[in-house]
């Protein structure tokens, strides 16, 4: 690797209690949103082609700082772990969306629909489908490190899962919300895919290479660190609005949140099981099984919560079911990195000396 590859830092207070701030931005958005309700009405009203504008300024200052941490030039090592790049990609792409699809139609078309309020249901699933349909391109780097895993790996796996969604998240969406029935327009799709992956990227990677001939990596470090909180007040400002929109229903409807984590809460162990056991049955190392089972569960929420609210808007179920995601992705992921740190030992034991090519 290049001396300009950054090594994730170990997670501090802020991002290890994120669902706390997040269940606080729940908390104030809603509040905010019945008291300052003709405000929170015309900001959702501040659109351009269905995109709504103070949304999408907040989803760039989350996402671009995130993706200033992404070497493309990681992706010539992509054949020194080859397997486990291999068993990542499938599970990304070839499983957890369609299992997230077939979650939602068990869960939220079924067993919940009763509980659920029906002209949401659609929206709901769409959302759920969104959240699944693009593998996590930021907090993969910490839980990496929490688990020790091979930071090659894990750097040249999102910059490949990055490349990969440039001209593969619209496609997908379309082909499984048309599966599961749901009338998506292929221009808003596009323009999301454009406005939320393909421009932020070419910023990110323009501004990284800037940083770099310029002060190098230590330089590009200061940056990180400096965006870093930005990424997060982004985050949880876009919370607080979100919730300010939807405030009156989901006062209405509170058991709505459960319900819709349920089918989330499924996919994540359910992927990153499937990934660790793949990759053990493969001999491949431990430090890189780690990190592909995570960048296996984990999810792109910043590009789903854009999404949504680009196609269905900020006061849809869409929308609501993507901010789910981003309320228990924090406490879920840190117990599968638990679960793959504790079980080391019996992963090693069943690899039968094979080693990773």
């Amino acid at each position: 690797m290049t001396e300009s590859r950054v090594s994730a830092p170990r997670m501090g207070v802020v991002e290890r209690y994120l669902s706390l701030w997040v269940a606080a931005c729940i908390v104030v958005g809603t509040a905010l949103g019945h008291v300052f309700a003709p405000t929170f009405a015309r900001l959702g009203a501040m659109e351009i082609a269905r995109v709504n504008l103070p949304v999408a300024l907040l989803i760039w200052l989350m996402i671009i700082p995130m993706l200033l941490k992404i070497d493309f030039g990681a992706m010539r090592t992509v054949g020194r772990h080859w397997k486990g790049i291999g068993v990542t990609l499938f599970v990304n792409w070839a499983v957890k969306p369609f299992s997230m699809a077939l979650l939602a139609w068990i869960f939220i078309r079924h067993l919940f629909a009763p509980y659920l309020p029906a002209e949401q249901i659609d929206a709901y699933i769409a959302g759920l489908i969104l959240l699944a349909a693009a593998p996590c391109t930021a907090m993969v780097f910490v839980w990496s490190n929490l688990c020790d895993g091979e930071p090659n790996f894990t750097l040249s796996q999102v910059a490949l899962n990055d490349a990969i969604m440039v001209v593969a998240f619209a496609p997908l969406v379309a082909l499984l919300l048309g599966l599961s029935a749901i009338t998506v327009p292929w221009d808003t799709l596009l323009l999301s895919v454009l406005l939320y992956i393909v421009v932020p990227v070419v910023i990110a990677a323009i501004v990284r290479r800037l940083i770099l001939a310029r002060g190098g990596a230590a330089a590009l470090a200061r940056a990180l660190a400096a965006l870093g909180p930005v990424s997060l007040a982004a985050l949880l400002l876009t919370l607080v609005l979100l919730f300010g929109f939807q405030g009156r229903q989901i006062l209405e409807q509170p058991l709505v949140i459960a319900l819709l984590a349920v089918p989330i809460l499924i996919q994540v162990y359910f992927n990153s099981g499937l990934a660790y056991l793949l990759n053990r049955r493969l001999g491949v190392a431990h430090c890189v099984a780690g990190p592909s089972a995570l960048i296996g569960a984990s999810n792109f929420f910043e590009l789903a919560v854009a999404a949504a609210v680009s196609l269905f808007g900020v006061q849809s179920g869409a929308a609501l079911a993507t901010v789910v995601g981003v309320l228990i992705e924090v406490p879920v992921m840190l117990s599968v990195v638990h679960i793959v740190r504790r079980s080391r030992r019996w992963y090693e034991s069943g690899r039968g000396g094979v080693r990773d090519a």
